[in-house]
């Protein structure tokens, strides 16, 4: 008796779109995986039927990752297993020109007391502490300031 939880059934049609991704190659890398992931875990008459473990080791995924995709398959569809899944939505743009201008300012402006120099995370921390944003990674410090050919160690552009 099997002790899967969610069984992945392709129909004909569905099998032979899959062949046809993995056969053309032309897909993202991630979508070919998928499709052979389905065709082996594929439980439907003429479907490869492959145990999860058979799976794991032929593609060398982990289990999870089978468990995930049959989730996916089953109540989702055939159409969403086959895709990536979504991050979330659209990041937010946190870099406008007023924060740029903040950050160039401190980055141009005096070094805190005790300090050599700016780093990426103290001016990041900074533009935070003056309530200039809620928050910023040290990477969009970094981005602004190449951005204006800034650099830590020259006091003007560089």
């Amino acid at each position: 008796m099997s002790t899967k939880k969610y069984h992945v059934t392709l129909t004909p049609a569905e099998r032979e779109q899959l062949k046809e991704i993995i056969r053309k190659g032309k897909q993202a890398a991630a979508k070919i995986r998928r499709a052979h992931l389905l065709l082996a875990a594929d439980e439907a008459e003429g479907g490869l039927k492959m145990t999860d473990e058979q799976i794991k080791r032929t593609y060398h995924v982990s289990l999870r990752t089978i468990e995930r995709l049959r989730q996916r398959f089953v109540e989702e569809g055939f159409e969403v297993a086959l895709q990536a899944k979504s991050s979330g939505g659209p990041q937010v743009i946190k870099i406008d020109g007023e924060v740029e201008a903040h950050v160039i300012a401190l980055r141009l402006g005096p070094v805190p007391e005790g300090r050599n120099r700016w780093t990426m995370r103290l001016l990041a921390e900074k533009m935070v502490e003056l309530k200039y944003v809620d928050s910023i990674s040290y990477e969009s410090v970094r981005q602004v300031l190449k951005k204006m050919n800034l650099s830590l160690t020259s006091g003007s552009a560089g």
